[in-house]
């Protein structure tokens, strides 16, 4: 329970942060999609989308881990920011793949 509360209010406030704060051209259009939070609240793992270059889009914010993880000790009351990380979310890209798949097999059976 409270490990859902922790990474909802990390969720808005590292979009936040992002989308007002951050000024880095690379980055492009970033939406965080989910937040992971261990069970110790030690580590967040985000993951976010992009309509740009991902692999750009991951490296800027790896660089800016220490700015957001020091934005967030402002704006967050929590006895312990935890440490952060960033990955690619690419499930509608194989949610897409398994559409495909899925076409495909009944366009085989409709034969």
């Amino acid at each position: 329970m409270r490990k859902d509360r922790v990474a909802s209010v990390l969720s808005r406030a590292v979009s936040e942060i992002i989308e007002h704060q951050m000024k880095d051209p690379r980055l492009g259009l970033v939406t965080i999609t989910t937040v992971d939070v261990s069970s110790d609240l030690k580590t967040a793992i985000i993951y976010f989308s992009s309509l740009d270059d991902k692999k750009t889009g991951l490296a800027t914010l790896n660089r800016a881990k220490g700015y957001i993880k020091s934005e967030l000790a402002s704006r967050v009351r929590m006895r312990y920011i935890p440490d952060i990380e960033f990955r690619i979310d690419d499930s509608y890209e194989y949610g897409r793949k398994i559409d495909a798949l899925l076409d495909e097999i009944s366009q085989d059976d409709t034969e």
